[in-house]
């Protein structure tokens, strides 16, 4: 797009920003619908999950096993120290028990070995789930209309993508191996338990009902603080962004203090909010040790008398107290995954919550294109509001011809911004029509459209790159000599040439190593190299020199021979030399004409120009 990439955004008599809305209330609003969705993601990658269970069973299964391995050494040897007190061991005893550690040892070893294999693949498949989340909110924020992000703040926005994205990375490969892994490990030690004793598995089994009730309260209770938790660090993103870029504004109005007050105000409640949900979920791993403690006595007393009985052997007592220990630890972490899986749903959530908004209106299927743009712009009876009901523009009607100056003036919230949100199509009309060479803007891709514009706005943006990548940015296969003829004709080339590295120099991120009038230079060179057959200007140059000022002036006139230009008018010249000036207010064009034929009405205009512009008569 042949554009100044920071967007015109609405007057604040007609619609301005809000403040972070579409933010999850306290608690996920349908928990189950969205893990359902998300689960759609991990579906196309389910061949992969199967095969980490696979191997999670057989690592679990090896593991299991090893207890009552172990148990037969244990039995071996107390049984020598029973029967034979002078001859701890003898060689068949060592023979035996050797071979057992061999076995172990060979256990362990292929735990884990596909222990490793399950956390690879799953490292693997989670991160191309992941990435695929990434790409739908990246292609969703693409095609979002311009009003999304005036109800939004920025950190808003960059805490959904950023931190609510990076929450579901960091969580989901976590919860999927230790939920299957858990799974595993509690059938499987439910049933090594069963073969030794049937009597002290029903001790192990009767604490579950407690782990459940436990567990059930403590998500509940932490389930509503995980949700604010990460309401609040978008809140605070964007009051960190907003107040990092208004940082010059905030010290010349002396507001730091309220700043800062409403930063300890935002991250007070974060903290709260952290604080309360690390409370109340840290307190599941106590609850569950302490039920596994009194399973774990109960356990020890029973399983004594049984081996005094010899319904059982030592060595199948100590494998049954190990199984008891495997027994806590998956119901810990099936615990401990329910938390991570509310902090989850709530990123998931919110993410959602953009993949839901309404897009812009779709590209029409059969796209026409206008092969040599002239530039000529109509609107028909064009009407527009931001809010329903509640109507910007009013049936407005303008004929522009090629290569004419159109200065578009008004008091402040008249739609002087609006009209020219509407020619890009950043929002759609209401009614009526807006015709390009003849050719309706909704029957063209956006792309094609934008390309015939240029914009120089009075709000430069430049990105963290040298002076030549800012110049060529509108154009992928600009050459050296192009960005030199245009920096040329914008008067940019004699001050980039005292610069030590040219245009090579780096404009670093706010762009704070130039001046605003270099800035503004800088821009207008990047139009004349996209060369535009409509430009859109907001000449104001209050913020610079004299000298520069005049600079601007000369670049700008160079930038509009030959070429249909809007220009939000702020300065006399500008208007005086317009071929059509629209006076717009509360909406309508209620005059236009040049300056001459507005003067000599004695109407709207005669008394605005009074008001704001007959100072700068020299």
């Amino acid at each position: 797009m042949k554009e100044e990439s920071r967007r015109i955004r609405p007057p604040m008599g007609g619609r301005g920003p809000g403040h972070g809305m579409g933010i999850p209330v306290e608690k996920p609003k349908d928990f189950k619908g969205t893990f359902i969705r998300l689960f759609a993601y991990i579906r196309p990658y389910l061949g992969r999950i199967f095969i980490v269970l696979i191997a999670a069973i057989i690592s679990t299964a090896f593991t299991i096993i090893s207890p009552k391995v172990l148990g037969y050494a244990i039995t071996r040897i107390f049984g020598n120290i029973t029967n034979k007190q002078n001859d701890f061991l003898n060689q068949a005893d060592f023979n035996y028990i050797k071979n057992i550690l061999f076995i172990l040892a060979g256990l362990y070893i292929v735990s884990s070995l596909f222990n490793y294999i399950q956390q690879y693949i799953m490292a693997k498949t989670t991160q191309e789930i992941v990435f695929d989340i990434r790409e739908e909110v990246k292609e969703k924020l693409n095609h979002l209309p311009l009003k999304y992000f005036d109800n939004q703040t920025h950190g808003e926005v960059l805490s959904r993508v950023t931190n609510d994205v990076d929450n579901i990375s960091s969580t989901l490969q976590q919860s999927i191996t230790q939920t299957i892994t858990s799974g595993i490990t509690l059938i499987g030690v439910i049933i090594m338990m069963l073969t030794i004793s049937p009597i002290m598995t029903l001790i192990i089994v009767a604490t579950l009902p407690l782990y459940y009730l436990v567990t059930k309260y403590i998500v509940r209770r932490s389930q509503k603080f995980f949700s604010l938790q990460q309401k609040k660090i978008g809140e605070l993103n964007g009051h960190i962004e907003e107040m990092y870029t208004g940082h010059e504004i905030i010290k010349a109005f002396n507001r730091e203090e309220n700043s800062l007050e409403k930063f300890e105000g935002i991250n007070n409640q974060l903290y709260k909010s952290s604080h309360k949900a690390l409370f109340i979920s840290g307190a599941i791993m106590p609850s569950m040790i302490f039920i596994g403690n009194l399973a774990y006595v109960m356990v020890c007393v029973v399983g004594g008398i049984l081996v005094t009985k010899r319904f059982i052997t030592i060595g199948d007592i100590q494998a049954f107290i190990q199984y008891a220990r495997q027994f806590t630890q998956p119901i810990s972490q099936t615990a401990n995954i329910s938390n991570i899986i509310q902090s989850t749903i709530a990123s998931a959530e919110r993410i959602f919550e953009v993949l839901d908004e309404e897009e812009e209106i779709s590209e029409p299927i059969t796209k026409r294109f206008i092969q040599n743009p002239k530039g000529n712009v109509r609107f028909e009876n064009v009407s527009f509001g931001y809010e329903k009901d509640v109507p910007v523009i009013r049936n407005m009607s303008i004929d522009v011809k090629k290569g004419q100056t159109i200065a578009i003036v008004g008091p402040t919230g008249a739609g002087k911004t609006t009209l020219v949100n509407l020619l890009m199509r950043f929002y759609e009309i209401d009614s009526g029509r807006i015709l390009v060479d003849g050719i309706d803007i909704r029957d063209l891709s956006r792309g094609h459209l934008r390309s015939m514009f240029g914009m120089v706005l009075q709000d430069t943006w430049l990105l963290n790159g040298t002076i030549r990548e800012n110049i060529s940015y509108c154009c992928d296969n600009a050459t050296e000599e192009k960005v030199i003829k245009a920096a040329k004709i914008s008067y940019v080339d004699h001050f980039v040439r005292t610069l030590p590295d040219g245009y090579d120099t780096i404009i670093n991120e706010e762009a704070t190593n130039i001046s605003h009038g270099q800035k503004q230079l800088l821009t207008i060179a990047r139009a004349i190299l996209a060369n535009p057959i409509i430009l859109i200007l907001d000449e104001a140059t209050s913020s610079v020199d004299t000298r520069t000022e005049v600079l601007i002036q000369r670049a700008m006139k160079s930038l509009m021979k030959g070429r249909t230009s809007f220009v939000i008018a702020h300065r006399l010249s500008t208007i005086k030399n317009a071929d059509l000036i629209l006076v717009i207010n509360e909406g309508e064009v209620i005059e236009q004409g040049n300056h001459k034929e507005l003067i000599n009405k004695k109407g709207f205009y005669e008394k605005l120009y009074n008001t704001q512009f007959a100072d700068f008569i020299s």
